[in-house]
């Protein structure tokens, strides 16, 4: 088991940044990708991006350039640096774990909100 904590969401004007935080804890030596989503209200959770255990990142097109994906193993710290805001990014923000098992699970945290007011 994994047990994901995040934090850091809050409301930002446009063009603002936030930094959101995900601590893990638990069972952390299975983790392998470690991951931020969003859902919007009234749509479904996507993928803002990923890194894996070796730091190789991923983003959705909709983010690249504007979010960086970072983690911290000796911490078991996920983060995300959000620049550049628009309104569109207002979401629930969730960070997402998979493991390096076989069967390959995946754990998430409860969710921190973010706002960006226009």
């Amino acid at each position: 088991q994994v047990y994901l904590v995040e934090s850091g969401g809050g409301l930002v004007q446009a063009g603002g940044s936030l930094r959101l935080s995900c601590v893990a804890s638990g069972n952390i030596r299975s983790i392998n990708s470690m991951n931020w989503y969003r859902q919007a209200p009234g749509k479904p959770r996507n993928l803002v991006g990923s890194i894996t255990k070796r730091g190789r990142t991923n983003y959705a097109s909709s983010v690249k350039g504007r979010f960086t994906i970072s983690r911290d193993d000796a911490k078991n710290t996920l983060f995300l640096q959000m620049n550049s805001l628009k309104p569109e990014d207002t979401a629930v923000y969730y960070c997402n774990v998979d493991t390096a098992t076989l069967p390959v699970y995946d754990y998430w945290g409860q969710g921190t909100q973010v706002t960006v007011s226009s």
